[in-house]
């Protein structure tokens, strides 16, 4: 091999090597940046939640002052819902989406608002309901897995304690019965079991999903 063939093969080989450095950054640039995008989107839906939550508790406490003027000279009635369980839940329409209450995780001090139907852009504002009323005991709320939402489920123990509170201003307080990984297509499991309350988001990857149990406190 003579010496202009070996300085080629050098030549070749530290242009390989350049260009598999530079894709090794790039890499890593891409990588960094997916990274900065997920921890911005998982706080903008955070901040979006809180914005939320607060123009629902305002609208709430109007309705209920509202009620109570109208309602002062008239007798404790039971609540709708009591009376007639298979009623539609109520909602409240913020920003051109419909919601039926909020949701209070009292160990991850989070409190969510929950739209009343779902759908993947949905979920990206806000938890939703699945399926269920909190009115029969079969309620349901599935949210996406920023940690801001639903993505520390996995942390609660049972027995913690979680508040659902409706766009009328009714309580329901549940307790944390289990906390179980089912697979992505384990639909029934999920939306079956007796449960008053079953809370779930997808693990990381998306292969299975994280499903909290709950049964309601009665007072």
């Amino acid at each position: 091999m003579s010496s202009e063939d070996r300085k080629e093969r050098r030549n070749k080989k530290a242009g390989v090597r350049k260009i598999l450095v530079w894709a090794g950054v790039l890499c890593i640039a891409a990588a960094a940046a997916l990274t900065g995008y997920n921890f911005w989107e998982d706080a903008h839906a955070g901040a979006q939640a809180e914005q939320v939550v607060s123009v629902l508790k305002e609208k709430r406490d109007a309705q209920a002052e509202e009620k109570d003027s109208l309602t002062s000279a008239v007798p404790t009635q039971l609540p709708d819902y009591v009376k007639n369980p298979n009623m539609e839940m109520p909602v409240t329409e913020v920003d051109g989406y419909r919601y039926i209450g909020t949701l209070a995780i009292l160990p991850l001090e989070l409190e969510l608002p929950v739209m009343d139907d779902w759908n993947y852009t949905r979920m990206r504002i806000a938890p939703c309901r699945y399926v269920g009323s909190a009115y029969l005991d079969n309620l349901v709320i599935c949210g996406h897995n920023y940690k801001s939402h639903f993505g520390r489920l996995n942390r609660l123990q049972k027995n913690d304690q979680i508040l659902f509170t409706d766009a009328a201003g009714n309580v329901f307080r549940y307790a944390v019965e289990s906390i179980d990984e089912l697979s992505a297509t384990a639909i029934e499991e999920m939306t079956s079991g007796g449960y008053d309350l079953t809370l779930f988001t997808c693990t990381v990857g998306g292969r299975a999903r994280v499903t909290v149990r709950c049964n309601r406190i009665m007072n």
